[in-house]
């Protein structure tokens, strides 16, 4: 098990390459995650939805996707209150503190995906969530120490250098945690180092005697993880991209974004600049701006209009720009939203943007599946999935903007064809469907999505397999 001593130090993108070294050695390899904490989700292979860096790891194992991957996923839905998903399945809504009374029944569920996994696997490689110096939160701790101690799984905890102070990170989570969880632990990665790491063997060894812990490893900092989907929307804001470029477009940064990894594709186009457009700042000119997926519809849309955003997206349209929705954004694009059994927030109707003439009801069952089919904007095939609660209806859904491989239909195009909407997400990863709206706004494509991330689990293996002492993983794994 890989623990942290903070959020961000690297977990995710270590546990995705250790996935892909060791299947290269012949193994049946899976990640695991007992609880994650993301609005970007993936759809898997069984029909559920779990966080997206589960995904990339089982990708990086050459295997699908499984709610058994992540079977507790926590959606963010306000500052105090998530949506709980257990085994793929939306179970509920909770605010923080009335979440840990859940745990025990939660750990249920961790402990019987856990076991499952295991049965399928030679190794299986786990992701912590946070830190595990987390004390004030271990008594009732599912994610790391109290999976750990349940399983007698040993564990392995990261440093991020980048941010300084790793020597306080590790030595002081030796001193703050509790002896026996102190005991799990059976060595320590520091990552993200720049330089020459020789000037380091001295911190490496002081930790190791501070701790008694074994040094495993000290990893360089990886530039090619850009290439790879991130989980966190903080990386998001970081990932500006400013850049001269044939075609700019814009995605405002909701405060409840969902499924960001929509965009990854366009970030990596030579021929896009792509402004992902924080909170306070105006929409800039572009060609395109998209509307995101959020976990929040209703409170965004009105995060939205307090942004000024409404009144910069409404200006863009008159100068002859084209705007897109996708799930949420899609909603909001519409002319009422309505949340009358209050699954995102408190029960209610809202006027939305009015730029396509729709109306959705956030009712139901939770859409989660793999779909493809042909775009009826460009003509080009696509692929892609759906994760959504809702159902649209609407004039502008006489000019669908999507036809399914089975006849359905989804999304709506406004009269100018200007404005159109869908709830399908990953439309961009799709090399065909991304080449085609680029030519559309006067650019050309010659990037192929899948092989770049393919090539970068491969070059991400590697610099592992440089840096740090598998065979001793290995050794240490029970």
């Amino acid at each position: 098990m890989f623990q942290g001593c903070g959020s961000d130090v690297g977990k995710s993108l270590i546990v995705a390459g250790l996935c892909r070294a060791f299947a290269a050695r012949g193994m049946r390899v899976r990640p695991f995650k007992p609880q994650n904490m993301s609005n970007n989700a993936a759809v898997t292979s069984d029909g559920g939805e779990i966080g997206r860096a589960q995904a990339l790891q089982a990708r990086a194992c050459g295997v699908a996707p499984s709610v058994d991957m992540n079977p507790v996923l926590l959606k963010p839905q306000s500052d105090i209150g998530a949506q709980v998903v257990v085994q793929g399945r939306v179970v509920g809504a909770a605010a923080a503190r009335d979440y840990y009374d859940l745990t025990p029944r939660l750990m249920r569920s961790v402990l019987d995906s856990y076991a499952r996994l295991r049965g399928k696997a030679d190794l299986v490689l786990i992701e912590g969530a946070g830190s595990a110096a987390e004390v004030n939160l271990r008594e009732r701790d599912i994610a790391n120490m109290g999976f750990a101690r349940a399983t007698q799984t040993p564990v392995v905890i990261i440093g991020d250098i980048d941010r300084g102070g790793v020597i306080a990170q590790l030595v002081g989570a030796k001193a703050v945690i509790a002896p026996k969880d102190a005991d799990t632990i059976v060595g320590f990665l520091v990552n993200k180092f720049r330089g020459d790491p020789s000037l380091f063997d001295d911190g490496m060894r002081f930790i190791a005697e501070r701790t008694g812990w074994r040094a495993l490893g000290l990893v360089p900092f990886f530039p090619p993880a850009h290439r790879l989907p991130p989980e966190d929307a903080v990386i998001l804001d970081a990932a500006r991209n400013d850049r001269q470029a044939d075609v700019t477009i814009a995605v405002p940064m909701l405060s409840r974004i969902a499924n960001f990894d929509d965009f990854d594709p366009l970030r990596l186009e030579p021929n896009v600049r792509l402004t992902m457009v924080r909170p306070g700042e105006p929409l800039p000119l572009a060609d395109l701006v998209i509307l995101p997926g959020t976990k929040a519809t209703i409170s965004d849309l009105a995060f939205f209009r307090a942004q000024g955003w409404d009144i910069d997206l409404f200006a863009h349209v008159r100068r002859g720009g084209r705007a897109l929705g996708i799930c949420g954004g899609y909603q909001m694009l519409g002319r009422s939203l309505a949340d009358p059994q209050g699954l995102e927030g408190p029960a209610g109707e809202v006027r939305g943007l009015g730029l396509i003439d729709v109306e959705t009801i956030l009712a139901g069952e939770k859409t989660l599946r793999a779909v493809s089919g042909i775009c009826l904007a460009n003509g080009a095939p696509f692929s892609g999935y759906e994760m959504h609660i809702g159902r649209t209806r609407g004039r502008d859904c006489a000019r669908p903007l999507l036809r399914f491989a089975d006849g359905r239909e989804d999304g709506a195009i406004s009269c100018d064809g200007r404005v159109m909407g869908a709830y399908a997400h990953a439309l961009f990863a799709d090399d065909g469907q991304r080449a085609a709206w680029l030519r559309m706004l006067g650019a050309a494509s010659d990037l192929s999505y899948d092989l770049t991330v393919e090539r970068t689990l491969d070059e991400l293996a590697a610099h592992l397999t440089r840096h740090i002492d598998l065979d001793a993983l290995l050794g240490l794994a029970r």
